[in-house]
């Protein structure tokens, strides 16, 4: 059953609950936090905007994050090397170069304005900024170093390439590690990201992101720590078992 987005609705609700609704919000001059109490079609009718086309893109919005979902729930497991790197490349590295410079800005926000009274914000800051470092950098590895190296190895099949491929798996579990630290941290210094009394919709809006961006986060280490990882190095156990 088709899910249709509610006219009528508080904007501050759709930009929670809707992945990246905020920034078409900003697009059409939306103001979803201070203003964010009052019905999106009161908002589009005083603003004079065409209601129809902001729908439809919301729709889209919400449509895209459900198919990002049932992508999630797929079977992996039987999946050729080369699909798993292209779901992991489209879906999880596409995610993250488009979440983390957007997050980065409402992590900043939120600091500036709020930090004041909320001194945990600082460390919030740094760590978020940490980690946003460390998988821009992670991700190009992967994609022009890595990846190549085990779609030559499934083209060619021959142990040079099976080497180069594998030798590298342990540097990035191990980065995959510390990813998961710092996730872990931010997760602690928010307090298992509790809002704080009379939070603003910016707050609300940045530790909705921040959770999401941990599960995705997850879901992305899961299948190559746990499916793409460790079939290249069973083939490598299998390989040395025959020659053995």
């Amino acid at each position: 059953m088709k899910t249709t987005i509610n006219r009528e609705a508080m904007v501050r609700d759709l930009v929670i609950e809707i992945p990246r609704s905020d920034e078409l919000f900003k697009q059409y001059r939306i103001d979803f936090c201070c203003g964010g109490k009052r019905p999106l079609n009161e908002v589009i009718a005083e603003k004079n905007l065409d209601e129809a086309t902001i729908l439809q893109a919301l729709q889209t919005l919400f449509e895209n994050a459900k198919e990002r979902s049932e992508n999630d729930r797929k079977d992996w497991t039987t999946a050729s090397y080369g699909s798993l790197i292209n779901h992991v490349v489209k879906q999880h590295h596409g995610y993250l170069a488009e979440e983390l410079p957007d997050l980065s800005f409402y992590v900043t926000k939120i600091f500036r304005v709020h930090g004041s009274s909320h001194p945990e914000l600082k460390e919030l800051h740094t760590l978020f900024h940490h980690l946003k470092l460390e998988l821009e950098q992670h991700m190009v590895k992967e994609e022009q170093i890595v990846f190549p190296a085990i779609y030559q190895y499934e083209q060619s099949q021959t142990q040079s390439d099976y080497d180069e491929a594998v030798k590298r798996i342990d540097e990035l579990e191990a980065e995959h590690e510390a990813a998961g630290s710092l996730l872990k941290k931010i997760r602690h210094i928010t307090n298992d990201f509790t809002l704080p009394e009379g939070a603003c919709t910016t707050y609300k809006l940045t530790f909705t992101r921040l959770e999401a961006l941990e599960s995705d986060m997850f879901q992305h280490i899961h299948l190559e720590n746990n499916i793409l990882f460790p079939q290249l190095k069973l083939e490598f156990d299998q390989q040395d078992s025959t020659v053995g």
